[in-house]
């Protein structure tokens, strides 16, 4: 972050402000690449086991000729509908740190702040 007009300015070295960012901060963008890679993969996989447990536990609801046991009651209604959710934000999470796995990492992604 720099006044506009020193934007164009040149050091001793006849570097801009922007080429001289580039060249000191190499390292830290091939280091935040690598973090987030490594921490999407992680996250990945822990969204992949619960999507697999989620879908797993619809399958296996007590059933008599096809037609589950509980399915009149409030409760499996409930279970039913947590199920559902899950599943789906499961299948949402994975989908999205995907696109982050799979995204360039270049210095410009870097640039922007994010607040809150």
């Amino acid at each position: 972050m720099i006044p506009p007009t020193y934007r164009e300015r040149k050091n001793k070295d006849g570097l801009t402000p922007h080429e001289l960012s580039t060249e000191e901060h190499k390292d830290l963008v091939l280091q935040g690449e690598k973090w987030m890679k490594g921490t999407t993969i992680h996250c990945m996989v822990v969204a992949a086991l619960i999507a697999t447990i989620v879908f797993a536990a619809a399958f296996t609801a007590p059933q008599m000729t096809g037609i589950p046991i509980f399915h009149s009651e409030a409760n499996f209604k409930v279970f039913v509908v947590a199920d559902a959710i899950s599943l789906s934000a499961s299948a949402a999470s994975i989908l999205m740190f995907l696109s982050i796995l799979t995204s360039r990492y270049a210095e410009r992604d870097f640039l922007q702040s994010f607040r809150f």
